[in-house]
């Protein structure tokens, strides 16, 4: 009894000071993420890349063409997808190429280990942008929706609605 008497509340301080630590780094990635970060874009895809910084991002709630190969994990399902993720990563690349891009929210990371953002330049969020040119679509992953088909019969013109 004695000895647990002295080694419970020494886990929970242990336990206390680590969740500390790891709400402090969180706090500091989302202050860090929530400054301006003007140079280039890096776009890895259409809806991921990486920030002038070294950040690492996926845009939330949108969603693009993927451009692997039909073989890699996670490549496109068809060769009209690569094409149409060419595309989309163009388009990406062509709207934010020389301009101020602002983190405006970090939702979190994704299974990849990439921050989860909106991202804004002159004050328009990029993901709207990107959708309302056609080449993206909203995805609302969180929710649970299935994502979208960009190799279906109708994939070239559903899913056009407004980002969140």
């Amino acid at each position: 009894m004695f000895v647990r008497a002295r080694i419970v509340p020494a886990i929970g301080f242990v336990v206390f000071v680590l969740l500390a630590l790891f709400g402090a780094r969180f706090a500091s990635e989302n202050a860090q993420a929530a400054t301006e970060l003007g140079g280039t874009v890096y776009w890895s895809d259409g809806d991921s890349g990486r920030l002038s910084d070294g950040t690492k991002f996926r845009l939330h709630g949108i969603d693009a063409p993927e451009t692997g190969s039909l073989k890699q994990r996670g490549g496109a399902k068809c060769e009209a997808e690569r094409a149409l993720g060419f595309d989309a990563k163009a388009v990406a690349v062509e709207l934010t190429r020389g301009q101020t891009v602002t983190v405006s929210k970090v939702m979190g990371r994704d299974r990849y280990g990439r921050n989860v953002v909106a991202l804004s330049m002159q004050g328009d969020d990029v993901g709207r942008l990107l959708v309302a040119g056609g080449s993206h679509r909203v995805w609302d992953y969180d929710g649970g929706e299935t994502k979208p088909d960009w190799c279906g019969p109708f994939a070239a013109g559903e899913g056009s609605g407004a980002a969140p």
